[in-house]
């Protein structure tokens, strides 16, 4: 008897994870990954639900980097015990190596990101979240520009004041920015440091080093602090999921300063990794529901949030973080609420 019931618990589990991972209607039996696709674009094709194509990806075990796909593979959808998976055959558009005596040749052809990384590559490169104040008063800090002037910019000298890496040559100039607080307890989440530009430490003498700026997007003021800058941009290869804990948060703020939020903005979250959520999760997004005026009874009610569309974080801090809008049914505006999709 007690076997029978395991039995049973056992068949039902699996037809809830069947019942979980829904194909979209017309999806394809075998997809040929092209140039420009994205991972979260291929996982559309296949499911009704993009953030759950981990529970059908199955790679070749004997492919190298079997988590990574690349235009040319071919992945091809199977049945394993009645439940869908995806295999992936390795192409042959990676390319090869060529060695010449004055030519080196190297792989043409990259892993496929996860989201279009061209529309939030410069915007990582230049925006960065501080997790406490501290960091902002342990930093170097201008105190001096050529000719004594108050600002300057690109391909002037600035001197700093404070402790430099010995490891690292160069850094970014930021300027303290908008500080974000928890919309419940007003508790401090992060603070912006707001990019002024960045160069290379040239020469340094005790605590002062002097730099030569190469780029800026506005004057270098005094007291305009130095980060080492960051080399690498985003980590493309993660993959769509649904955050492992319950995730209820709102959009604090659009950072290129937009008030309607459509595909493709990048948004600030007042959650992070302290609250669970990884790179690659996906939440939906709520529109908050107005308050209107019931004109029968006089009294104020607050219309129901609708679910408006969904995100994908791509970079967390200790309790916020940066997400992409990939689908937006209507405008999006700062306020609105995210939750688990």
């Amino acid at each position: 008897m007690r076997k029978s019931l395991l039995a049973l618990l056992l068949l039902a589990t699996t037809g809830l994870v069947q019942a979980q991972v829904q194909l979209r209607e017309g999806h394809p039996e075998q997809y040929t990954v092209v140039a420009g696709d994205t991972l979260w674009d291929i996982s559309g094709k296949f499911l009704s639900q993009p953030w759950q194509w981990p529970q059908i990806w199955r790679a070749n075990p004997q492919v190298h980097d079997p988590d990574l796909i690349y235009p040319g593979d071919t992945l091809n959808l199977i049945y394993v015990d009645g439940q869908p998976r995806i295999v992936v055959n390795r192409g042959e558009s990676r390319g090869t190596i060529k060695l010449s005596p004055r030519v080196r040749s190297t792989p043409i052809a990259e892993a496929i990101p996860t989201i279009p990384l061209g529309a939030i590559n410069a915007f990582l490169l230049n925006n960065r979240i501080m997790d406490r104040a501290q960091q902002f008063d342990d930093a170097p800090y201008v105190v001096a520009v050529n000719g004594e002037r108050v600002l300057s910019g690109a391909g002037d000298r600035i001197y700093a004041r404070g402790h430099f890496s010995p490891e690292h040559v160069s850094y970014g100039v930021f300027r303290k920015g908008k500080t974000y607080f928890d919309p419940d307890t007003n508790a401090v989440l992060g603070i912006n440091a707001d990019d002024i530009g960045s160069g290379e430490i040239v020469a340094s003498e005790g605590d002062i080093g002097t730099l030569q700026m190469q780029r800026s997007t506005e004057e270098v003021r005094l007291g305009d602090r130095l980060f080492v800058s960051e080399e690498r941009a985003i980590n493309s290869t993660f993959v769509p999921s649904e955050p492992k804990q319950p995730i209820q948060g709102v959009i604090l703020d659009v950072p290129r300063g937009v008030t309607q939020i459509g595909e493709f903005d990048v948004v600030t979250l007042d959650r992070g990794k302290l609250d669970g959520l990884v790179e690659g999760n996906v939440l939906a997004i709520y529109k908050t529901g107005e308050k209107v005026r019931d004109r029968v009874t006089g009294e104020q009610v607050k219309i129901p949030d609708e679910r408006a569309g969904l995100l994908m974080v791509f970079r967390t801090y200790d309790r916020l973080s940066y997400g992409m809008v990939l689908h937006a049914t209507r405008s999006l505006a700062v306020s609105d609420k995210v939750r688990n999709p």
